[in-house]
């Protein structure tokens, strides 16, 4: 595959190279899944036009116009004087390359059982989410067309990277030989059999967390396990593959019940872990948005069998009482204590990228939120980039809300008091809150000082820093 990777980086197969050729309009059109612009921009047929509708676009190419090192690949076949990639080929960060089965699009065979989708939206957010801290040991547990693991091996010295597909793992394989990664120890399995009895310092994993009727349909998507079974497990068995201080980072989907808060649901996987947890939830979708979703994944739309389809998924969340589906993030880590702590939430606006980058604070501002004693005697600091916003009537003496804004990290805000809205313009570390507080206290709020312990959730949520 070396001299494959060469030509495809020869040719400027890359991320940029390609958005540059294909110009903004055909490149958007194309992550909408939307052809046409991108094969009117590559009629010319140069060199990176024609790499572009081999791979990516999946369309045939004359033969005439293809090097030998496309030939030895193994990954195209002849249709008639021409020849078809028989992968999806995709660039992948600045020198990467993830290879997958070629997309199914509307009017195409139904999706085989072993089908290996590529990376995507999904695979970003993952991607976005795993800690940068360098680490001995990582796990890739789902690994798919092998993404994770080229990310990982960047800040792991040994990466394994598991599937239970056996074909996922043979074209993760060629996904790292032409990324020019070597080392990584690939094995087939379910959940975390291929590594019983080792620890790693990173598990990180987009597992099959499609909810769905009818077992493990398609290996890619779906687990056969019971509703959101799979990640409920994943979760629960992680601890047993950390190290002291070890990170577990996974996507998961799980159910909105009637009767059933999902923070009551999810809570219920991580509290026997022993691990220090946070959640997100960055989507819920109803039941039809949901069904719809995968079925166009699929390409089911518009087949006969998608009105069936279609009306058994949605009776089967109706006898499960499902209101609705959240996806999400789920992050652990192996603090040892005997007093762990979770956190779970909804964050559906836009945050700083990538959060892997202070996953770590997040943690740590959760922890020292649960666990600081003495708050009285803390140097509390505001953190970085906070802002102060007062809303009220035009003309209105005093403001109706006050606001703290963050402009970093994960972007919260919060509705807080006149005592907490003074304290964050104040507090730089110098000084014990308790006696902070009762200054405060005297000047803003008729001397009534503010119970430090209140402050914790503000701690917690990382608008101040001990």
């Amino acid at each position: 595959m070396e001299r494959l990777r060469d030509h495809l980086l020869k040719t400027g197969y890359t991320i940029e190279g390609v958005r540059s050729r294909l110009g903004d309009m055909a490149a958007t059109a194309l992550a909408r899944e939307e052809l046409v612009p991108a094969l009117r921009a590559t009629r010319e047929g140069d060199p990176l036009a024609t790499m572009i509708r081999l791979w990516w676009l999946g369309v045939p190419v004359p033969a005439d116009d293809l090097p030998a090192e496309v030939f030895e690949s193994g990954l195209v076949v002849p249709v008639g004087e021409d020849v078809r990639a028989s992968v999806h080929l995709q660039p992948w960060d600045e020198t990467g390359y993830v290879v997958s089965d070629r997309k199914v699009r509307p009017g195409d065979p139904a999706l085989r059982a072993d089908h290996v989708v590529g990376a995507g939206g999904a695979s970003a957010n993952l991607a976005q989410l795993v800690s940068r801290r360098p680490v001995e040991r990582a796990l890739d547990l789902g690994t798919g067309c092998g993404v994770q693991a080229l990310h990982l091996a960047g800040r792991a010295a040994h990466v394994t990277a598991t599937d239970v597909n056996p074909r996922a793992i043979e074209l993760s394989r060629i996904s790292w030989a032409l990324s020019g990664v070597e080392g990584i120890d690939a094995r087939v399995g379910s959940l975390y059999e291929p590594v019983e009895g080792e620890l790693f310092d990173l598990v990180v994993s987009n597992p099959p967390f499609v909810i769905a009727p009818g077992g493990g349909a398609l290996t890619y998507r779906e687990s056969g396990f019971e509703a959101d079974g799979f990640c409920r497990d994943l979760v629960r068995q992680a601890p047993r593959h950390l190290t002291p201080g070890g990170h577990c980072q996974i996507l998961a989907n799980w159910l909105h019940v009637r009767g059933e808060d999902w923070r009551e649901r999810v809570g219920g996987w991580l509290a026997e872990t022993g691990c220090d947890g946070w959640v997100v939830e960055r989507d819920v979708q109803d039941p039809a948005e949901y069904v719809e979703l995968w079925l166009r994944d699929a390409a089911e739309q518009g087949t006969p069998a998608y009105t069936e389809h279609y009306d058994r998924w949605l009776a089967w969340f109706e006898a499960a009482q499902v209101e609705g589906v959240g996806f999400g993030w789920i992050t652990m880590r192996n603090s040892g204590t005997l007093d762990p702590v979770v956190r779970l939430e909804r964050l559906t606006h836009q945050v700083e990228l990538p959060v892997g980058g202070y996953v770590d604070e997040v943690l740590d501002a959760i922890a020292t939120a649960h666990r600081a004693t003495g708050l009285d005697t803390a140097r509390l600091r505001t953190v970085d980039g906070l802002l102060d916003e007062r809303i009220g009537a035009p003309g209105a003496e005093d403001p109706s809300r006050i606001v703290l804004r963050q402009t970093r990290g994960l972007r919260r805000s919060t509705d807080v008091g006149t005592v907490e809205a003074a304290l964050a313009g104040v507090c730089d570390g110098d000084l014990a809150l308790g006696p902070l507080l009762n200054v405060i206290a005297e000047l803003v709020d008729n001397g009534e000082s503010l119970n430090p312990d209140a402050l914790r959730p503000l701690i917690a949520e990382g608008y101040f820093q001990l």
